[in-house]
């Protein structure tokens, strides 16, 4: 892991970090990030509130935004940078988002009650949440009223994979989604392609797919991949013509893999989304 003057890939509190806006910016520009993007599950508002301010001198602020959608059966996420944030299209696919979340979390809330005979569970979520609710929050509602000791158990227990609170989405296709990002100005990032539990296979067709619709980059450095995965990375790069991005996936201090400006270095070899592609 190395410290970078860039980051493409941190949330803050508009989706599920653990900072507000202006606290992330403080801590980049401690890290001595000088570009950075705040790229928030599927809504624009921690961008917004940044871009709204006065910044710094020496910081470049990129619109971002890490939208979910799927590809087949699998969920993938795909990062937008340099976008028109203000763009009609932009509000219209996170209010869809925003109803597709809100249904999830009755339905899981609805699933829970049933499953541990308790009420109030959704109330409690979103009061924890302040704005998107997600499994983590019901898993920290079950451990507040004693029903897990921590959030872990919640999942293995409610809220893994397979279990009553698992609630799937029928979410935007990965298709949709690059298209949004273009047509409103942007740069469309694979994000962390090693990181969905997929085989190699699976993960070489996941990005031919995206190339042939027209993706133009994918991550290749983040925390936890490994540099045989990068090597495989890179050879899909040179195969497919793409270019590539890289950011810490920054959620919250409390994670000491996940470091604000810090991950693994790009390999000189590989084409960046520097120089100019990013627009602000």
């Amino acid at each position: 892991m190395s410290f970078h003057t860039f980051d493409y890939h941190t949330h803050t509190t508009a989706s599920d970090g653990a900072l507000a806006p202006h606290a992330l910016l403080e801590v980049a520009m401690e890290a001595g990030v000088q570009r950075l993007a705040l790229t928030d599950h599927d809504t624009v508002d921690g961008y917004l509130t940044l871009a709204s301010s006065e910044l710094p001198e020496g910081v470049e602020l990129i619109a971002g935004v890490e939208w979910t959608c799927l590809h087949i059966k699998q969920v993938v996420h795909v990062v937008g940078l340099g976008f028109d944030a203000h763009h009609p299209m932009i509000s219209a696919h996170v209010e869809l988002l925003v109803r597709l979340r809100e249904e999830r979390a009755e339905r899981i809330a609805v699933k829970l009650e049933k499953a541990t005979g308790l009420t109030g569970l959704l109330a409690e979520a979103m009061a924890l949440s302040g704005g998107q609710v997600g499994r983590p929050h019901f898993a920290q509602v079950l451990v507040d009223r004693g029903v897990v000791s921590d959030a872990g158990q919640a999942f293995k227990r409610y809220l893994g994979v397979g279990k009553v609170g698992d609630v799937k989405v029928e979410w935007p296709s990965l298709e949709t989604v690059i298209t949004l990002i273009q047509a409103t100005g942007g740069v469309a990032v694979l994000a962390h392609p090693t990181k969905y539990r997929l085989t190699l296979t699976k993960v070489r067709a996941l990005v031919a797919a995206f190339a042939e619709l027209g993706g133009d980059a994918i991550e290749i450095s983040y925390p936890g991949v490994t540099i045989d995965q990068q090597r495989s990375l890179g050879f899909l790069v040179d195969k497919y013509d793409l270019l590539v991005s890289a950011g810490s996936d920054f959620h919250t201090p409390a994670n000491q893999w996940s470091v604000v400006g810090s991950f693994p270095v790009i390999p000189d070899d590989m084409p960046t989304i520097e120089n100019g592609l990013i627009n602000t």
